[in-house]
């Protein structure tokens, strides 16, 4: 019999309204002995049933995954994935072999992420809970994409919790394929590393803000920093841009960056890459770009941080535009969920207030369609960004 979570009088409302978490503070009672990542059922004062979720001792006590109760659980995770599959089908996804298929609470499966790049699938586990759903969800993804699913490959030791990580290994789940694998977005071509790269292996979403970028770029002399493989390179060398330099801290970053520029045949495009720390590259050089991308890794993991976060966001926008050019476009980005994207906002403003720089928004970005926000989850809208014309 599964453990069950009693909620305080009142505290149902925003299960009731769907909201995917519940806090410790909003427990009045549990029933059982409920260990970190096992499957219990939420209810009321009364005890009336509300959901189901995973549990974890912790803030969020509680991450649901149901709001039905669940019959056959096997058939569950089928249906679950089958119906965010039916989503990515809506999607236009031109000469693009690889999306986000589940996405965490936008697709009613907090603490999980699957990414898939042209017949693998990369499961990646959050919390625990969802980490020992791995062996039913392989098998959903294989009934789900039959012949099509060459392999499903499991990176959660690097986001699982620490200590519960020590004991577990990335590794197959199903099939084999070797890395790196070629993928295909708007026609470009990515070679992605899952075992190694960061992340599942490449970010997906920036998919439409590189196509956006690309709009900008012919012509143009373009910074991508902190590039990772090169995905916003790949777009500006595509759209003749006059040169692109990419600049990342990571070697290995900088390596897939040439791997991808061999993969597209723009050897012979006027094209740098420097293993550099981005913020002393700025300081240090004298160029001047038409176009710079700021799009750095998240600078606040939780609201503790987000003080020096935005203090390390107005720093690198101010370098930012010191470096552009007259009439340059400026794409700058953040990922930091805790950042929201009004205090954003206002700290490039600060940026360009300091570097003494008049700017107009011409475009604000977000997330794209495989990265859906849950109605009822707004936390879950994490990635925002702006595109400035700056004087």
């Amino acid at each position: 019999m599964k453990s069950q979570i009693i909620l305080k009088t009142g505290k149902e409302n925003p299960v009731k309204r769907f909201h995917p978490w519940v806090f410790s503070g909003a427990i009045a009672k549990i029933i059982g002995s409920p260990k970190d990542g096992e499957v219990v059922d939420v209810l009321d004062s009364f005890k009336n049933y509300l959901a189901t979720g995973h549990y974890h001792e912790g803030s969020i006590a509680v991450k649901i995954f149901s709001f039905k109760e669940i019959e056959d659980e096997v058939n569950f995770w089928f249906e679950k994935i089958q119906k965010a599959y039916d989503v990515r089908q809506l999607i236009d996804f031109q000469d693009t072999n690889c999306f986000r298929l589940i996405h965490g609470e936008g697709d009613g499966c907090p603490g999980l992420i699957i990414d898939y790049y042209n017949g693998v699938a990369v499961f990646q586990a959050h919390s625990i809970g969802m980490y020992l759903e791995k062996e039913k969800v392989s098998q959903a993804l294989q009934k789900v994409f039959g012949d099509k699913l060459l392999a499903v490959y499991d990176k959660s030791h690097e986001t699982l919790p620490k200590q519960f990580a020590e004991n577990v290994k990335n590794g197959y789940l199903f099939g084999q394929c070797t890395v790196p694998h070629e993928v295909a977005e708007n026609g470009f071509k990515f070679l992605i590393n899952w075992e190694t790269g960061q992340k599942t292996g490449f970010f997906l979403d920036q998919r439409d803000n590189r196509a956006l970028l690309a709009k900008y770029s012919k012509g143009k002399k373009v910074l991508n920093s902190f590039c990772y493989s090169g995905g916003f390179s790949m777009y500006a060398l595509g759209a003749e841009a006059e040169l692109v330099h990419s600049v990342d801290v990571s070697q290995k970053a900088i390596d897939l960056v040439t791997q991808n520029i061999e993969a597209n045949n723009f050897q012979d495009l006027n094209h740098e890459s420097y293993a550099e720390d981005v913020m002393k590259y700025l300081k240090a050089n004298d160029q001047f770009y038409d176009l710079i991308v700021l799009d750095p890794p998240a600078y606040a993991k939780n609201v503790a941080t987000r003080h020096n976060a935005i203090q390390g966001y107005k720093r690198l926008n101010a370098e930012g535009f010191k470096r552009l050019a007259k009439g340059g476009i400026l794409f700058t980005f953040s990922c930091s969920q805790v950042v929201d994207r009004e205090l954003f906002y206002n700290t490039v403003v600060s940026a360009a207030l300091e570097a003494g720089r008049q700017a107009r928004v011409l475009h604000h970005l977000t997330q794209p369609a495989d990265h859906p926000v849950n109605f009822f989850h707004p936390e879950g809208s994490y990635l925002k960004g702006l595109v400035l014309y700056v004087e």
